[in-house]
């Protein structure tokens, strides 16, 4: 079974596979529908130009994460990764932006297309996304590594562009209709656009320090309460992560009469531990009132 550190180094290391492979084809693809006509093939060209440069600001961000703390960065550097999903994220939708125009533009004035060689191009393109995408979920690193997951919303949507200038193809092939292929860049253009707004409202919320996925305050400090004999109140709980998946949390808690200080603490930090997976957490122990209670915020 790996551990963290395993498990970051392995991720680094598909990030660094799938980026030299996705930069390979992207160059061929670009030529490839330039040659053929097919806005389809140049949207999806472009969309691996954003892919390229997404997995490459990944890798550095997994090189950059992985440093140490120190004296300017108290946290370390794992926040990285968020900012580079939010980057990512925006960079899909400024290409969804360019889509929409370019599909319409086709639409009211249809191109010819080179169907054989869009087709057999965009099979290829299929193939290797298919290969990268599988390159990144192995291991469900993405599940949990924000950065992991910007980089892998660019690979299925690109494998969506794929599937829909393969479609495109087939259906200017077999039909003569060129307008297949500005329909369907719109239908990647929606596809792309779904993942990145998804994707921006996730780096946003850990950006702006929002409480962790399934992590309830109230709860937090209810069960608190109902688990550890000796406190009695637990109030201005505040949650937030580093990156996607190390929670951190601070909060008050008032000793019950009897209440013995480093029992607890150690009861405390235990119990976040065990139900939550807090490892790094600040309990502030009280007697009588807080001398914090004229501020807003947290549970209680």
């Amino acid at each position: 079974m790996l551990d963290g550190h395993d498990h970051d180094t392995a991720g680094t290391r598909r990030l660094g596979i799938a980026l030299w492979l996705t930069a390979g084809f992207m160059v061929a693809e670009a030529i490839g529908g330039y040659l053929a006509g097919s806005l389809a093939l140049l949207a999806d060209a472009g969309h691996m130009l954003t892919d390229t440069a997404a997995l490459s600001m990944a890798f550095l961000a997994a090189r950059l994460s992985a440093r140490p703390a120190d004296p300017r960065r108290s946290y370390g550097y794992q926040r990285v990764r968020v900012l580079a999903a939010l980057v990512n994220s925006l960079a899909l939708i400024a290409l969804v932006a360019w889509l929409v125009v370019e599909a319409v533009l086709r639409l009211l004035s249809p191109q010819p297309v080179d169907a054989p060689l869009m087709l057999v191009i965009a099979l290829l393109g299929a193939a290797l996304n298919l290969g990268v995408a599988f390159l990144l979920r192995h291991g469900h690193e993405h599940a949990h590594d924000i950065n992991l997951s910007a980089a892998y919303a660019h690979v299925l949507s690109d494998l969506a562009g794929s599937v829909a200038a393969t479609v495109a193809a087939l259906a200017i092939l077999f039909t003569g209709w060129t307008r297949a292929d500005p329909l369907l860049s719109l239908l990647i253009a929606v596809l792309i656009a779904r993942m990145a707004i998804r994707l921006l409202r996730r780096s946003a919320h850990i950006l702006m320090e929002g409480t962790p996925e399934g992590l309830d305050t109230v709860e937090l400090a209810d069960g608190l309460v109902r688990a550890v004999t000796g406190i009695d109140d637990v109030h201005h709980v505040h949650a937030w992560s580093l990156g996607s998946s190390d929670v951190l949390v601070t909060l008050h808690a008032r000793l019950a009469p009897g209440g013995t200080p480093d029992q607890a603490l150690a009861d405390v930090k235990a119990w976040l531990l065990r139900h939550y997976g807090v490892e790094h957490s600040t309990v502030q122990l009280e007697r009588g009132a807080c001398a914090d209670e004229h501020r807003a915020g947290g549970a209680g």
